[in-house]
């Protein structure tokens, strides 16, 4: 399943990266807390969050993750943005919440962190 897929399941909205949008990543992770991000997360992974602050897009670049989507109908401020962009690292934004923005994707065939090894 490409990020394009995932924004068509989401209804989501491309914030930055819409060239990169026919990465398939290896894995979804939903996560509020970074420290568990940096933990559990694998390489190439989809990061599910509701945090829109600079620290989730280094975040994501320490943990080789290929892209964001913003939950519960939050984003990020231009700066964030403008970072995600300069780092190539897609953000998309949804209005649903994380537990069903999951669910749609684990649905649509999309594995979990725990399921990659």
């Amino acid at each position: 399943m490409t990020l394009r897929e995932i924004k068509e399941l989401l209804q989501a909205e491309i914030l930055t990266g819409e060239e990169l949008l026919d990465i398939e990543p290896t894995s979804i992770c939903g996560s509020d807390l970074l420290s568990d991000v940096l933990a559990f997360t694998k390489e190439k992974s989809l990061l599910l969050t509701g945090l829109t602050n600079s620290q989730v897009i280094r975040t994501a670049e320490m943990s080789d993750l290929i892209g964001i989507v913003f939950v519960r109908g939050k984003k990020p401020d231009n700066a964030t943005v403008e970072l995600a962009t300069i780092k190539k690292i897609p953000l998309l934004a949804t209005r649903l919440p994380m537990f069903e923005s999951c669910g749609i994707l684990y649905r649509g065939g999309a594995r979990g962190c725990s399921e990659v090894k």
